[in-house]
């Protein structure tokens, strides 16, 4: 599988627009290559290196296999199923680590799934999304992104 941006290589910088201290939008995103029975996608975007351990910044889910990327801020524009972030809102928070805390690399991850469908609740966490996905888990990709403050 593949996953990339045009806004951004993997291991570059996020530009500031896809960040906290610029507009807050998701990043373009396209991926390839999927493995051979996939039925749905989900994106996770994550920070390792907060500082009370991992940080979740978006999960999207039941995404269509016959879908190969978002466009530029489609987390704020189109009608996607998102989860709740640990900004404790749904849809995408951007790259915003505290002030001086050096580095944090940011996961996008692309997992292929076996299912149409995830069993999740209503607004679930991004936590949830993840846990629910790995059950049905065909491939996974990962691109990441640098930002710090």
């Amino acid at each position: 599988m593949k996953l990339l941006s045009e806004a951004f290589a993997d291991g570059s910088a996020i530009p500031r627009r896809f960040t906290c201290d610029g507009d807050n939008v998701s990043p373009p995103l396209e991926w390839s290559d999927a493995p051979q029975g996939t039925r749905s996608y989900v994106l996770l975007c994550d920070d390792p290196d907060a500082p009370g351990g991992t940080w979740h910044h978006w999960a999207v889910y039941d995404i269509p296999a016959t879908q190969t990327g978002f466009s530029d801020s489609a987390a704020q524009k189109t009608k996607l199923k998102q989860a709740a972030n640990d900004f404790r809102k749904m849809g995408y928070g951007g790259p915003c680590p505290p002030p001086g805390h050096g580095i944090h690399h940011y996961h996008f991850r692309l997992l292929a799934l076996s299912t149409d469908r995830l069993r999740v609740h209503e607004n679930p966490s991004c936590r949830e999304v993840e846990r629910e996905a790995r059950k049905s888990r065909l491939g996974e990709v990962v691109l990441v992104g640098w930002y710090q403050r």
